[in-house]
């Protein structure tokens, strides 16, 4: 049972070291066994067969009549299983491509609001939102816009500055 035991507390030590120290166990062979296990040879996967083939075989050992061979084919058995599982999901999550971050460009057509007034022949700031965040971003319009004044994006000549005109209502 104790051997059971560290090993499926060992599994978990060893799936923290992954948290802290990913890539590790792969790197260890320079590049040698690129291919060779496609992702079967990483610490997660390592660490969820340990832990899962400790913990029941633990288990099996305790709650039934069965002896450690059985236990150990049992927790075997669980952890084949668990590695598995954590392979599809670890090349799930690497395959997942979406969500790209937003572009400035992306800012034309939006709304927002001025927060230091623009008067007629230079800069003001407007707060609009990218990607669902507030950003503030210096502002010129074809005439003054008062501060508090909603405002449309008709233009983004830089990174930093857009073009803007008062919303009429």
């Amino acid at each position: 049972m104790d051997l059971f035991l560290g090993l499926g507390i060992g599994g978990i030590v060893l799936l923290a070291g992954s948290l802290v120290f990913d890539g590790v166990l792969e790197g260890v062979f320079d590049g040698a066994l690129d291919g060779l296990f496609d992702g079967w040879l990483s610490l997660p996967v390592v660490a969820g067969f340990v832990s899962m083939l400790g913990f029941t075989g633990a288990i099996v050992l305790g709650t039934t009549g069965l002896g450690p061979g059985a236990a150990a084919a049992a927790g075997a058995a669980a952890g084949a299983v668990a590695g598995w599982s954590t392979y599809r999901l670890s090349r799930a999550l690497a395959r997942d491509t979406g969500g790209a971050a937003p572009r400035h460009g992306e800012l034309l057509g939006s709304a927002g609001t001025v927060v230091t007034a623009i008067p007629a022949d230079g800069y003001g700031e407007v707060l609009l939102r990218l990607g669902g965040q507030p950003v503030k971003y210096a502002a010129t319009a074809d005439g003054p816009v008062a501060l508090g004044a909603e405002v449309w994006v008709t233009a983004t000549p830089s990174s930093t500055s857009v073009g803007v005109r008062a919303v009429e209502r």
